[in-house]
Formats: structure tokens, C-alpha cells, sequence
């Protein structure tokens, strides 16, 4: 039995605070507060080990198992409980962040009974979904890949990146002593603005939109649930392939496992007009795969067919349902497009059982242990299959991942970074008309800020898949940084309408408005992205500090004081409120965490925010010597602005060779 599974049916007293776990509520002093049932489980779970410190990982299986969620979720959450119970960073009464360890309660626990009253009825919590990255965060699921950053090594900088790929590679967080701040919640700072907030647009879904709900493993065992997700996810690719045909993506269509929505809310919340839907049941080299597609407004059964079929013959099976679905919906392929269903697969059923083993592992991944799981998985199906392209897109990513976050050093992610260009390549030699694998190569060049090359094979990508969202989130925020504004700006809406319960794609949105210099829409998009997950992500102060509402700034600014991000912003929304000797502090304290001049480019925003163009270029230039990632965004980020007419600036605009 799980620690959080003990205390769940009692009332327990937690330092000052009173808990009872069967109303998702905590009280102090006459005044209650409603806690996220993922809170409050993680609130059970400190308290079940009080006393001892509690992992991330430990802390990801005993609050999120069997949910795609990152370690990033526990940091946003964790410093979230801490602002709820209003704990003090300088002498914490609640919980204690010990570094490159974890977590620990230290308020006494103490039993006060059985709670009293009935559970709460099942809930839809969206920000229990959390996409990596993606590389969807993940830059995002996720830019975003908020995922679990190198603890050790942290690359700082302000930029605001603009898709979940770069995010990745512009920020880490760092588990740093929190700096608690009893700022309200972050939505309240929408009242503070003269910003509306987003109106309920009425539901007018494309006839030719489809969703593709995950199938239902029909196997009896859970472990099989690799397989039927795999295969749901390899149908959805094949069918964005085709370019009349608008397909939600796999994080939104995904939402909905395991709840037992109608057809009607699905159709409202992805705004689609039908739904695939089925169940798949494998016995050794036998599966059978049972699809129905119907209109998602009335019910009613558009198409349905059962295949019985050997393992070897999925792909073409794969290319049946989705022609199958393209004729019940009336979509006309054209040209290549029945082609390019089953682009860069394989017919090798051992090393298509290991690919879809490797991507399960990628997507699910907490650690380094678990990319490296991934790596050996995708190899496997490699080793089996060597023309299998969407294998090495999937290893190129993995590799990329594990560069990104969990590379102890510069030097050493030179390696895996190395390993993720070669994949993209060798996928692209195989396939040549895979989307996919432009995109990594594309997303490898940008970090290596080679430009012109990048900005080839985004392009490329997104000729080849423009129905995938991802391909459109990572090409739409290269574009905007590269100058390329409205061409950027439409293809990263298109990810949002294509994934709208992603929050990644929402926050990739907001950064390129940011990059855009359209704030007052930043806003918009930031409160989307709130409503979808409330957690904390870093830069969601930045639209306020560019309409001058500073307040409201320095409120989101510390709405997550765990976030290295803190210091960062807190260094320039003091100078504004004119509390000079704060915000120097705030730098000293930036320093102190990590003094590296790779992380050169945040110094030179801040100092460029501070009016010192001096020391800002210095900085600059320090950047540009260890080719840093963060000046992908040189050219459009507007904090960069008091240094544009500088020669020296400049000069180093040159040196990269940013495209026209």
C-alpha cells in the first residue's frame, strides 16, 4: 500500500493547518482552502514520510503514477503547496527543500480521526497532463519541456523562448532554497491588468476534424497498454499526414483515458467532428483491432470494421484505417498523400513491438535511467530493422532529451547531441519525405545556432507534416525569433487549434507574442494556459513587466519562488519599482547559485534593463564566445532593445548570421 494511501480517509493536524483529505481541504484560524486532489495526495505523501526526505521520483510514483507528467511537476506543485500554507523561505515552518535530494515535511503530523465525510465525485483535472515536451514539451512536452532539468549544472537566461523544444535549452531549473513570497495566486493578477480575460468561442468544429481516443487494451493485462496506446498514437500520425484532414493531437486526444466522457464533450473541448475510437486485443503474433468512427455532435456510426490480422502486417493495416476514415469523412487523397500514411515505418513486427516500447518509455520518462531505457529500446528496433527512419527520429530525440537535461556538463553533452544530428540525418537519408525527422535536424541546427540550415529544414518539416503540432509549435517560435513574425505567429495558433488541452503549445503561443511584442494577446494566451494547469512555469511574468504593470509582474514573478527564474526577474521589476538595492541583491544572489560565465546572456538582459550598455554588451559578447543556445532569440527579443543601435551589438548580430 502506497504512504498516501494511509492517511487518506483521516483528518490530520499538519503544523498550524488542519487536513481533511476526503474534502480536498486544509483550515487554519476559521479560514478553509480548497486543495487540487493531486495536492492535496502530494501534501499525504510528505506527510506519510514526515520527517524524511522524500525523493522526486519517489513523489512522482506515489502521486502521479500512470500519468504523463514530468519532475517538473512536482517542483511546481511542491512550491505551490508551500505559497498555500504560507510557509517562509528563511526559516520554513512546512516543507524543506533539500538540494539535489528532495523534499521534507518538517511540521509535526499528528491524527485527529476518521474523516466523516464521502469522498469527493471523480474529477478532470487537466493540469494532472502535463505533455514532454515534446518535445510537445515537452522546447516541451515540453518549450516547453519542463521537464526534469540537470540538478547539478544549471544554464540560466531570461529569454522568453518561443516553442517547447527551445525552452529546453534556454532555461534549467534548479531546486534552489525557495525564496517564499504570500503573493495571491497567480490568476488573481488578471484582475490587476485592463487585459479581458478569453471569451468561450462557439462551437463550429471543421466537418473534416477528427480526434483519435486511445484504444482500449483488450488484452487483460495493463502491461500490454504499450501497445494499444502505441498503436492509437502510429494511427493518429498517419492520418495528420493527410492534409485535408485536421487531426487533434496525441496530448489532447490522450486526455480523456481512463474518464468516461461522451462523445459531445469530447467534440467541444478539441473542437473536432467526429471520433475514432476502438480496442485492441494481441495474442502472441495474432492481433485483433476493432475501429469505430462516429459523429461526435450526434452519435451516430459513420464507419466500423474489425481486422484480424498478423503482427507483421500492422503498417498496412495502419494505411487501411486511416483510407478507410479519409473515405467515411469524405477527404479526397490526393497526389501522395496515401503514401505518406505509412512513411518511415516498418514491417518488422519484433522491432515495431520495440519501438513502440522505446516511445512509451520517452514519454513517460523521469530520469536519465528512463531516456536511456528509451535510447536501448529505439536501438533494439534499429538493430532489428536498420531502414526503420521513424525509429531514428525517435532515438534523435531521445538522445536530445538526455543532452538537454541530464548531461552533467558542457563537454559531455556534446556526445548524445552529436549521436541526436547524426539520427535526424540518417532518418532523412532513409526517408527523405518524413517530417519528422527535418524536424529534429531542424530543432539539433537551431541549438548550434546555424541558422540559415535550420530554418531550411523547418520549412522543410512543416511542407511535409503541417497537420502535426508539434512540427508547427517548433517551427512557428524559430520562425518569429527569426524575424519571420506573422508566419510564425499562425503556425504556432495552428498548434493550439490542433492541441488545445496541451497547455506546452498555449505557453509556446504566449513566448512568441512575447517575441512579437504583442503583450496585451500574451495575456490572453498566459490565462488559457492557466486555466488549463495553474502551476507555476517561468516568464509568465514577462507579459506585464512589457504593458509596465511591474506590480502585477513582481506578483508572477514570485508566484514560484523555487524557480531560478525568481531572481532573474525580481533583479529588473525592483530597478523599475525604483528598489535599486533589492534588485542588485537579487543579482548577487543569481551569482551565488551559479557563476558561469556560459550563463552570460541573462546578465547581459538584465544589465540592458538596468540601463548599464556597457556591461550588458560584455556579457554579450561572452555569450556569443561559448555559442550560447539563448541567442537563437537575439534578434526579436524586446529586452534586447536598449542595446540595438550599440555597434557592438551589432557586430554580434553579424557574427551569427541571422537569415533575412
Amino acid at each position: 500500500m502506497r504512504p498516501v494511501k494511509s492517511l487518506e480517509h483521516s483528518v490530520i493536524q499538519i503544523g498550524a493547518w488542519r487536513v481533511d483529505p476526503a474534502l480536498d481541504e486544509i483550515s487554519r484560524d476559521g479560514q478553509t482552502t480548497k486543495l487540487e486532489p493531486k495536492m492535496m495526495q502530494l501534501l499525504l505523501s510528505l506527510a506519510a514520510h514526515a520527517g524524511e526526505v522524500v525523493s522526486v521520483e519517489q513523489l512522482l510514483d506515489e502521486v502521479w503514477k500512470d500519468v504523463v507528467v514530468t519532475p517538473d511537476s512536482v517542483y511546481h506543485a511542491v512550491a505551490t503547496l508551500r505559497r498555500v500554507l504560507g510557509d517562509n523561505s528563511k526559516d520554513p515552518a512546512y516543507i524543506v527543500n533539500v538540494m539535489r535530494r528532495g523534499y521534507r515535511l518538517i511540521a509535526p503530523v499528528v491524527p485527529l480521526g476518521l474523516a466523516e465525510t464521502p469522498p469527493p465525485p471523480p474529477y478532470s483535472a487537466a493540469g494532472d497532463r502535463v505533455a514532454k515536451p515534446t518535445a510537445e514539451a515537452p522546447l516541451s512536452q515540453s518549450i516547453l519541456k519542463l521537464t526534469g532539468h540537470r540538478l547539478a549544472i544549471a544554464t540560466f537566461t531570461v529569454l522568453a523562448v518561443a516553442s517547447a523544444y527551445f525552452i529546453a535549452r534556454v532555461w534549467i531549473e534548479k531546486p534552489s532554497a525557495p525564496a517564499h513570497s504570500s503573493a495571491p495566486p497567480a490568476q488573481e493578477v488578471a484582475s490587476r491588468t485592463s487585459v479581458a480575460p478569453p471569451t468561450t468561442a462557439v462551437f463550429n468544429p471543421p466537418p473534416h476534424s477528427i480526434a483519435v481516443l486511445p484504444f482500449v487494451n483488450m488484452s487483460g493485462d495493463k502491461e500490454e497498454d504499450y501497445f494499444s496506446d502505441g498503436l492509437s498514437e502510429e494511427l493518429l500520425n498517419s492520418l495528420s499526414c493527410i492534409n485535408d484532414l485536421q487531426v487533434a493531437a496525441r496530448t489532447s486526444s490522450f486526455y480523456f483515458k481512463g474518464e468516461h466522457a461522451d462523445l459531445p464533450t469530447i467534440a467541444h473541448k478539441l473542437n473536432v467532428a467526429s471520433v475514432l475510437e476502438g480496442s485492441v486485443r494481441r495474442s502472441g503474433q495474432k492481433i485483433r483491432v476493432t475501429a469505430q468512427l462516429s459523429n461526435a455532435a450526434t452519435g451516430f456510426h459513420l464507419w466500423s470494421q474489425t481486422y484480424d490480422r498478423e503482427l507483421h502486417d500492422v503498417l498496412n493495416m495502419q494505411t487501411e484505417i486511416a483510407n478507410a476514415v479519409a473515405s467515411a469523412l469524405k477527404v479526397t487523397l490526393l497526389g501522395d498523400g496515401a503514401t505518406k500514411i505509412d512513411v518511415g515505418g516498418t514491417r518488422n513486427p519484433v522491432a515495431f513491438d520495440a519501438y513502440l516500447r522505446a516511445s512509451q518509455a520517452y514519454r513517460l520518462y523521469h530520469d536519465a535511467k528512463d531516456l536511456k531505457t528509451a535510447i536501448a529500446s529505439y536501438s533494439d528496433a534499429i538493430h532489428l530493422d536498420p531502414n526503420y527512419a521513424l525509429a531514428f527520429v525517435g532515438r534523435s530525440r531521445a538522445f536530445d532529451e538526455l543532452a538537454s537535461w541530464w548531461t552533467e556538463d558542457g563537454a559531455a553533452s556534446m556526445e548524445p547531441y552529436g549521436k541526436a544530428q547524426a539520427d535526424a540525418q540518417q532518418a532523412i537519408k532513409l526517408t527523405p519525405d518524413l517530417g519528422d525527422a527535418h524536424l529534429v535536424l531542424a530543432n539539433s541546427l537551431a541549438v548550434r545556432l546555424a541558422f540559415m540550415r535550420a530554418s531550411e529544414e523547418y520549412e522543410r518539416a512543416v511542407a511535409l507534416a503541417p497537420g502535426k503540432a508539434l512540427v508547427l509549435q517548433d517551427y512557428g517560435g524559430f520562425a518569429v525569433a527569426m524575424g519571420r513574425t506573422e508566419q510564425g505567429l499562425a503556425a504556432s495558433r495552428r498548434a493550439v487549434l490542433l492541441d488545445p488541452l496541451n497547455r506546452q503549445v498555449h505557453i509556446a503561443l504566449m513566448y512568441a507574442l512575447i517575441d512579437a511584442r504583442r503583450p496585451e494577446e500574451a495575456v490572453l494566451v498566459l490565462h488559457n494556459a492557466l486555466a488549463l494547469d495553474p502551476a507555476y512555469f517561468p516568464f509568465q511574468w514577462m507579459p506585464y513587466y512589457l504593458l509596465g504593470n511591474y506590480e502585477s509582474a513582481r506578483i508572477m514573478c514570485q508566484s514560484n519562488p523555487q524557480y531560478w527564474d525568481t531572481h532573474n526577474c525580481l533583479a529588473m521589476i525592483y530597478d523599475k519599482l525604483g528598489r535599486r538595492a533589492d534588485a542588485e541583491a537579487e543579482v548577487v544572489k543569481l551569482k551565488a547559485i551559479d557563476p558561469s560565465p556560459d550563463d552570460s546572456v541573462q546578465y547581459a538582459v538584465i544589465y540592458a534593463q538596468w540601463g548599464q550598455t556597457a556591461k550588458a554588451l560584455s556579457s554579450l559578447e561572452t555569450a556569443l564566445r561559448v555559442r550560447h543556445v539563448a541567442l537563437v532569440y537575439l534578434k526579436t527579443f524586446p529586452l534586447f532593445d536598449p542595446l540595438r543601435n550599440e555597434p557592438r551589438f551589432q557586430a554580434v548580430m553579424r557574427e551569427l548570421k541571422f537569415p533575412e
